[in-house]
């Protein structure tokens, strides 16, 4: 089992049931899923893009991304229905503990000028998005073999009914916020 596991299995489901009063231990917010996009929109003129980004991505996640492709045709970005523009990875369970405590411990305080994470990018509903903008912040990535600084996003969505649940549970879990 991973540490972030145990460690919210033991400490904060107590802290997070005496905060907000919760009657039922299956009240209690949890991590359901952390979601990784690549949105590559250069990848129209270079298809290889696409094959590096893949990789990188499975290398930092530890599972292999599915290329995402475009629904629509749009003229002004000479973008047809079908094409390959991104990729991305649905972590759950173990990896996505794992991925988690490599983030909060490991990449984020890799970042230049690192101050915390804004506490405003919830959506009404508890879960959390965070936008890197460069993926060589993970260990994983060897910056001498990459072709292109590429960003990321990363939502982690829990099962917390408000934001004010998600953001302390998390703030729990590790998550650096501002202020």
């Amino acid at each position: 089992m991973s540490q972030l596991k145990e460690f919210y299995e033991k400490e904060v489901i107590t802290k997070l049931t005496e905060t907000f009063q919760y009657k039922n231990v299956m009240q209690v917010p949890k991590l359901e899923k952390v979601v990784l996009n690549m949105g590559l929109g250069e990848a129209i003129h270079n298809i290889k893009l696409i094959d590096s980004a893949s990789e990188e991505l499975r290398m930092i996640a530890g599972q292999h991304p599915v290329v995402t492709r475009a629904k629509k045709s749009i003229a002004a970005f000479k973008l047809r229905a079908g094409m390959p523009i991104g990729c991305r990875v649905t972590l759950r369970r173990r990896r996505m503990y794992d991925f988690y405590n490599k983030l909060v411990n490991i990449a984020l305080p890799r970042v230049r000028d690192f101050r915390g994470v804004p506490g405003k990018a919830f959506d009404g509903r508890g879960n959390y998005s965070l936008g890197i903008k460069e993926h060589i912040i993970f260990p994983e990535i060897d910056y001498d073999k990459i072709d292109k600084i590429k960003g990321l996003n990363i939502s982690v969505v829990t099962t917390a009914n408000t934001d004010e649940e998600g953001k302390e549970l998390l703030r729990l879990l590790g998550m650096p916020f501002r202020n």
